[in-house]
Order: structure tokens, then sequence, then C-alpha cells
């Protein structure tokens, strides 16, 4: 541990040609000093690599009481369950949590996590930007900041990640459709770059293979994990030569949007087309019809998040077990009735 406190205040007083107590000034944000002089201290905390350092001072201190969740979507209703079950826990704890919404775009998540780190925050909570690099966690794990992901991990990262179980999840919800009578198959929104797209993938491919259901009769339509995102995958799919009757889509989001071009096309979800949605947030129940999704316990999942931050800050430890939160299909009116008994597509 010892190597990573090299940096010291005097290091960057030289790099920047300050004294210390400017840099001191500028490491409080002070109001004082001159913006161009803050500037190029700022400049030489990165070069020297200072400002992680400092943040796992705070750490060894516990004086900082501050803590980032960084959101990659908080339009999607169910990052925003998400992220109350986390405030709830923080709020209980007497932290002071720092949300800050990424919109998928790794450029500002970058940006967000510098500006946190810079404020002395004593953990993150990441739900990581769709394109984040493998790499753009190292120097905050470097400086012995813990780092927990929700919902989403990225590939080969040893940082703790609480999420659903993906893949029985979208199992279960193929399943349900198989057992209706649904022979033709399509899996709508995400995109391949995505862990939680590859788990819930592989979790529909799963049943389809368990039931024989043959490879050409599964449509796989990425796309944005929105309502648009939605809407397109399913003109995309009613344009083919035999299109398919039945979706499972990435998230509830996109099933609200399939559910919204099937109207528009004068048809209804279930009984013309079933869909199954994933999350179940809470607008789920009351839309119409009723969407059938894989039930998340979103807030508890953010709870728990809550906890395990706490408990590594606590600890002083970036190490943690993963968390694969418990998944169950709830069935509404959108999956639609048996068609076994009435065999015609309907689609």
């Amino acid at each position: 541990m010892a190597s990573r406190a090299k940096a010291t205040i005097l290091d960057i007083a030289r790099e920047a040609g300050v004294s210390k107590s400017t840099v001191s000034l500028v490491l409080q944000g002070s109001g004082l000093i001159r913006p161009e002089t803050a500037t190029k201290v700022r400049k030489a905390i990165e070069d020297v690599g200072y400002v992680y350092n400092r943040g796992a001072a705070n750490l060894r201190k516990a004086h900082s009481n501050v803590i980032g969740m960084v959101i990659n979507d908080l339009t999607n209703p169910f990052f925003a369950e998400l992220a109350v079950g986390m405030e709830r826990v923080f709020q209980a704890a007497g932290v002071v949590p720092f949300i800050a919404n990424t919109a998928e775009n790794p450029v500002r998540q970058e940006e967000v996590l510098k500006s946190m780190m810079e404020q002395g925050v004593a953990g993150l909570i990441v739900s990581p930007a769709r394109g984040t690099m493998p790499g753009a966690f190292r120097r905050i794990e470097a400086a012995g900041v813990p780092v927990v992901f929700a919902m989403r991990r990225l590939p080969e990262s040893r940082i703790p990640a609480i999420a659903p179980d993906n893949r029985r999840g979208a199992c279960l919800a193929t399943e349900h459709l198989i057992r209706k009578g649904h022979r033709r198959l399509a899996f709508f929104g995400g995109s391949s770059d995505l862990v939680v797209y590859q788990e819930r993938l592989g979790g529909f491919l799963e049943a389809c293979e368990a039931f024989a259901i043959p490879v050409v009769d599964r449509t796989i339509v990425e796309g944005e994990t929105s309502r648009k995102g939605g809407m397109a995958c399913l003109e995309t799919a009613l344009a083919m030569p035999e299109p398919p009757t039945a979706a499972l889509c990435f998230n509830d989001a996109v099933a609200f949007g399939v559910i919204l071009a099937l109207r528009k096309r004068g048809l209804e979800a279930g009984a013309d087309f079933a869909v199954v949605g994933f999350d179940d947030v809470a607008e789920a129940e009351h839309y119409s019809p009723g969407l059938t999704s894989v039930a998340v316990d979103t807030a508890g999942l953010g709870e728990r998040a809550a906890h395990v931050m706490l408990k590594m800050i606590q600890s002083r430890t970036t190490r943690a077990e993963d968390h694969i939160g418990a998944v169950s299909l709830v069935v509404r009116e959108s999956s639609g009735p048996d068609r076994s008994s009435q065999m015609g597509d309907a689609a």
C-alpha cells in the first residue's frame, strides 16, 4: 500500500511552480485562488496522480462521508428505483450521496468520476455507461477507493457487482412464452457490448434450445434500451417474411415501446403479439395492458449495493463478494392467452 502514497503536496507544488499552501487551498476547493492558477495546480495533481491518493487518505481518516452514485440512465424508471434504494440506506447511515446521470456516455462518466474523486468521496457505486473501457476504473482502484458496480459489470473486472440473475430471469420468461404456444420468438433491445445483454440473451437462447425452437425461428434485434428502441425493434421484426409472434424484451422500457408500436398498427399486446419485459418497474403493473415482466427486487438491490459499500469503507477494503439477486416472473395481460387452442399466427 505504501507505494500508492508516493505523491505529496510538495510534489504538486514543485510540478505547478506554486507554494504548498496554494496547493492546499486548491485541494480544499477554496475560491481564493485565481482560476488559471487553480487549473495549473489541478493539472499537476493529475500528472502526479495525487488526486487519487487523496481519496484514499480520506478513506483512511474516515473523514469523508460522501459517496458517489454514478448512474447510466436516470430517465429509465428502473435505475431511478435503484438509486432510491441506495439513498435510503445512505441517509439512515448519515452518509451524503452525490448522484450523477451519465446518460450512457463514457466521456461524461469519466468527467463525473474525476470530479467526484477531486471531492474526496469515500466510495463509488457505479452502473457503467455503454462503451466503458475495461481500464476505466484502474486509477480509482489503485487509489484504494472502494467501487461497487450496480446492475452492470465490466468484462474481467475484479470490482464487486450487485446484479439480478439475468440468465435465469430470461430463461423463465422465454419458457413462459413457449408454454403459451409460441414457436417464433424474438429478443428485442440491448447490445452485445453489454455483459447484462449477453446474460439475458443467453437465458433466452437456453430456453429455445431446451424446447427445440429452430434457429430460423429465433429473431434477435439489437437496439436502444428505451421506448424508442422497443418501437424500432418491433418494426424491424414485423417487416420479416415470417415475423415472430412473441418477444422477450431487454427491459421494461423496451417492452413499453413495443406495446406502443403495436398500438400504432392497430394491434394489442397480449391479444395479437405477446410481450414480456425485464425488471418489473412500478409502471409495469399499471400499464395497459399490464406488462408481464421478470421481477427484480430493484430497491432491494440498491439497498444491498449501499450496505456492501458501507461495509467496504468500514473495513477499509476494496474487495467484496458479488451478489446475484433472485428473480421471478410476474404474469400479466401482455403475454396473452394460451395459444395451444388457437394455433393460428396472430402477428
